[in-house]
């Protein structure tokens, strides 16, 4: 099988002091999307930021609508992911606003945590009752749930919304290792992990920090996806000496890839495997898809 390259370009924490490759208007993330669908990758997932001086995560779907108008312009199959993180807002109106895009900018997923996370400062909050929400108006959008996993335990959680129809199979998880507070990038943790997937699911694998390299390797290895970016890794090597550009980061994956005598899946193909619509107008899952305000003649 093709390898999956999740391309997630900036997340929730990094800055401008951080870093200097970091994207955080909207013109520097769809820039950074343009340059990585030149190198290939398979869907982004995005975080957005607001317009004001310290560029500090936002919700709001307008700010959303306009990263993803202007990477549909260029990339009109791409699959997009958008996230509905529970890290900075925690009123369900603030995560599911975004979900209410619809046309040529409905998002093809949503970023789904599957329990809430203790960081190294900090949390991101998601409650049961949370997740089955924003779970239960995906599947009524059509869009289909980015699962993030952090530990085993989460997994089991996606296996109980199954049995609640509230995910329909198949699935994509982000299985993500190297947290203080969860899962760690070791070959046990990410195995475990792989086994306890259910059935008819697609995944790929982050490690966060000095854990991205190791973990894309693993993933690779062990017929994985890869989530590569920014977001979770703003270092080149492991010493600290090189930031890191999102570029940089693709083409080593790509290496990564080729040493594994692999391609890259398109966007067309993952569509196909994880049965959302086709693209080019016609995004998320099912038929609950518009083009310019009319109904998509053909369903999937």
């Amino acid at each position: 099988m093709n390898t999956v390259i999740n391309f997630a370009p900036t997340g929730m924490l990094p800055t401008r002091a951080m870093s200097p490759h970091v994207p955080l208007s909207v013109s520097e993330i769809v820039e950074d999307v343009h340059a990585a669908v030149e190198v290939g990758i398979t869907m982004v997932h995005l975080h957005a930021r607001a317009s004001t001086p310290g560029r500090e995560p936002t919700y709001r779907a307008e700010v959303y609508a306009e990263i993803i108008s202007g990477i549909r312009k260029f990339a009109d199959d791409l699959v997009i992911g958008v996230s509905l993180s529970g890290r900075t807002f925690h009123r369900f109106q603030e995560r599911a606003d975004v979900l209410q895009l619809d046309g040529d900018l409905k998002p093809d997923m949503g970023s789904l945590t599957l329990s809430s996370v203790n960081f190294n400062k900090d949390a991101s909050m998601s409650s049961p009752g949370m997740i089955k929400r924003l779970a239960a108006e995906m599947k009524q959008k059509g869009i289909l749930p980015e699962l993030e996993a952090f530990d085993s335990g989460m997994i089991n959680f996606a296996k109980y919304m199954e049995k609640k129809h509230l995910l329909e199979p198949p699935h994509y998880f982000n299985l993500l290792l190297g947290n203080i507070a969860c899962a760690q990038a070791d070959l046990l943790h990410a195995g475990l992990m792989i086994r306890e997937l259910p059935p008819d699911s697609c995944w790929s694998m982050a490690g966060i920090g000095e854990y991205q390299l190791p973990m894309t390797g693993v993933a690779v290895a062990a017929g994985g996806g890869v989530r590569i970016g920014l977001e979770d890794n703003l270092w080149y090597d492991r010493n600290r000496r090189q930031l890191a550009k999102n570029e940089d980061l693709l083409h080593r994956a790509h290496r990564i890839i080729a040493a594994h005598d692999r391609k890259v899946m398109t966007s067309r193909e993952f569509r196909k495997k994880l049965k959302l619509n086709a693209g080019k107008g016609r995004y998320g899952r099912g038929s609950g898809c518009y083009r310019s305000g009319k109904a998509c003649p053909v369903p999937l």
